[in-house]
């Protein structure tokens, strides 16, 4: 005997979905342009040429690395320590990959590959609410969210702070540089499913702040984000017999099956 075939999602519900990521978008498109721009006039300030920024932006793509590795340039650092650097701040990356995976493990190494390239934070807070909101892997949508949300309003972007670097030298001016910890900000709220993502987020901004007044922003920044998580972990669920939102489905690779298209549809 062969077992029943799991029911396939509703084109209906897939549409719908797709629909609502696009939304979702809109302000992480805006958030990009603003902030591409930024990077764009901070690599012409650090003494990039235009083509330097801008194949900078395509070929590493990996925002707060990139104005890390701009000012350190600037600064006259060697390659090592540019490298050791931006190692570190791209780290988070493992976990994002650690998240994604079972929801991707039908993928092709190749196809996982070329996702992890165009992998930031918002694409990472987008594609995995989108998935969480169908119940399987709709690798389309992942793409849908990286290169349209992110990857070309940033790159656009850079080009436009390149060419406008001469016009703006300074984007506080133009209030550019709270545009990226506000979309940050609504990422994390969209991605508050239960109370234990709650008390870390809480967690972390209460750390942040008080490490951040105390020693250094950046020092803030660093113990927010490495202590906040834990105080989640912290936190006990309301009936342990009960699985917590972010936990459903319990196995997300069932949901994406190899024949299957890629969108979740039928062939």
């Amino acid at each position: 005997m062969t077992s029943a075939p799991k029911p396939e999602p509703d084109a209906g519900a897939l549409r719908a979905a797709r629909r609502r990521l696009l939304f979702d978008m809109l302000g992480i498109i805006a958030s990009a342009a603003g902030f591409g721009i930024v990077f764009g006039l901070t690599a012409r300030a650090n003494g990039f040429s235009a083509i330097e920024a801008v194949a900078f932006s395509v070929l590493v793509f990996a925002g707060a690395s990139q104005f890390a590795a701009a000012g350190m340039v600037g600064a006259g650092f060697g390659w090592p320590a540019i490298v050791v650097l931006t190692g570190l701040v791209n780290a988070r990356h493992l976990l994002y990959a650690a998240a994604l995976g079972p929801w991707l493990r039908d993928s092709s190494r190749r196809e996982r590959a070329l996702m992890a390239h165009v992998l930031t934070d918002e694409a990472f807070a987008l594609s995995l609410v989108h998935f969480r909101r169908l119940g399987f892997a709709d690798r389309r949508g992942y793409w849908l969210a990286a290169i349209g949300g992110v990857f070309i309003p940033w790159n656009l972007a850079t080009l436009a702070g390149v060419l406008g670097a001469q016009v703006v030298p300074d984007p506080r001016v133009l209030g550019l540089d709270i545009v990226f910890p506000a979309a940050m900000a609504g990422l994390a709220v969209g991605l508050a499913t239960g109370r234990r993502e709650v008390a870390a987020g809480v967690a972390g901004v209460g750390i942040a702040l008080i490490v951040g007044l105390a020693v250094d922003p950046r020092a803030g920044v660093l113990a927010g984000g490495f202590l906040g998580p834990f105080v989640g972990l912290l936190v006990p669920r309301r009936d342990p017999a009960i699985p917590e939102p972010d936990e459903l489905p319990a196995d997300p690779g069932s949901f994406s099956r190899p024949d299957r298209s890629d969108d979740g549809l039928a062939p």
